[in-house]
């Protein structure tokens, strides 16, 4: 059966824990080790990353985590507004990532919440 793109990123939502932006902020201060990845396109960047986040486009997800993030670490994903990373985060499950997370909102609800950015 088809699915719609707004299906694919329901789905995959549903599979994953998502972490609020405030929550995501107190985490990092509270030092907890966590592998933040943006995972929006490098045009997008200029927008603001958060800070200590990895830009790793999603079309080379993939490819730039195999062998090189243990498959135990927690991962938090973020794009703009959270379905592209869901799926990225699907993806990462189904290679063996077993501490996946999603950002509620994406950097988008980062940035209205008044949180950090970091400028590239």
């Amino acid at each position: 059966m088809a699915k719609s793109y707004p299906q694919l990123v329901a789905e995959a939502k549903a599979g994953m824990p998502a972490v609020s932006p405030t929550e995501l902020k107190a985490r990092l201060d509270a030092g907890e080790n966590l592998v933040v990845i943006d995972v929006r396109e490098p045009n997008e960047w200029a927008q603001g990353v958060i800070p200590g986040a990895h830009p790793v486009p999603r079309g080379v997800l993939e490819p730039q985590l195999d062998g090189k993030v243990p498959y135990d670490a927690r991962v938090v994903l973020y794009c703009a507004v959270g379905g592209r990373s869901a799926l990225a985060g699907r993806s990462l499950q189904e290679m063996g990532f077993s501490a996946v997370e999603n950002l509620e909102g994406g950097f988008d609800a980062w940035a209205r919440s008044g949180l950090p950015v970091e400028r590239r």
